[in-house]
């Protein structure tokens, strides 16, 4: 960041960095033609993360491309057609889009918070794809559950949601503003301002482009987060219940389990140690991790 909350998105000339076609090659930019315009200094260590970014997200759409090309030539041995397969290249393209107008509209919350969303569902669909065209997946017998069939989806689209929430909260930077627990700010109804906070069509940490987002705008930000994290812990531990009780799901109610737990204490180790990266990072990926055992579940009662 350059003295403000406005996120500086590097490499926004895709596929160079700053003008050169080497993320390190930045280092030397700001006493270029190209480095004049930028707002404050270029940061190596960010540009080396965004372009590595860039370079896997690329990577990515050529495999996707390559696998709607196999599974078109081997579609009499696919296990469901090429519709699943086009549809994540036409959710990487999606993405692509997004990231060019996150890169062009930096400050946009909405524009980051969708990318980070469209990136988990493009997990949880490679993650369904895998297991349909893997034999000991797609041929496999489990164990019937249609009484779990509903629970499970339901718990598939709240895990979503609070992704989606938990994307918000981090392109609003607004896990600062509760920092006790289980209070917030000292109340269990601290002062919210849900219309300012949940605006989709503004920029980062303002209400116009002249006024400052208030901090009770934040405070809901991050208070709707707790208290979805509150729903979807009740609802997965009822869940797990369920499985554990179900013939064939007692390992997945156990996984259930399991990630519950971790992402607590993630959540509670990131607020209390003053919101280290690592921490913040390791619960965005046990939030990918929880996903993954809903795709499961879901995967497993409809086979």
């Amino acid at each position: 960041m350059h003295g403000s909350l406005v996120p500086v998105w590097e490499c926004s000339d895709w596929p160079d960095c700053y003008g050169k076609p080497v993320s390190h090659q930045a280092a030397g930019v700001g006493n270029t033609e190209f480095g004049a315009r930028l707002d404050g200094s270029v940061s190596h260590s960010r540009t080396w993360k965004q372009a590595t970014h860039l370079y896997l997200a690329g990577t990515l759409g050529g495999l996707l491309v390559l696998i709607v090309v196999l599974n078109w030539r081997g579609r009499r041995e696919t296990q469901g057609g090429l519709g699943l397969p086009l549809l994540l290249l036409g959710l990487m393209v999606f993405q692509a889009l997004l990231g060019v107008g996150a890169a062009a509209n930096a400050s946009k919350p909405a524009i980051g918070s969708t990318h980070l969303l469209g990136g988990m569902v493009t997990f949880a669909l490679l993650l369904w794809l895998w297991l349909r065209e893997r034999p000991q997946f797609s041929h496999a017998y489990f164990a019937r559950a249609d009484h779990l069939r509903s629970g499970a989806m339901i718990g598939l689209l709240l895990v979503i949601a609070q992704i989606a929430l938990g994307g918000w909260v981090s392109t609003h930077y607004a896990a600062l503003a509760c920092s006790d627990f289980p209070l917030c700010q000292g109340r269990w109804v601290p002062l919210m301002d849900f219309a300012n906070g949940f605006a989709l069509l503004r920029g980062q940490g303002e209400t116009t482009p002249d006024t400052a987002l208030p901090m009770a705008a934040l405070t809901a930000i991050h208070w709707m987060h707790r208290l979805m994290a509150l729903v979807v812990t009740l609802y997965l531990s009822w869940l797990m219940l369920r499985l554990m009780r179900s013939p064939g799901y007692v390992d997945l109610g156990l996984m259930v389990g399991v990630l519950l737990v971790l992402q607590w204490v993630l959540g509670m180790s990131h607020l209390f140690l003053d919101l280290p990266l690592v921490l913040a990072m390791a619960h965005s990926s046990g939030a990918a991790l929880l996903l993954l055992s809903m795709v499961l579940l879901n995967y497993r009662i409809r086979r």
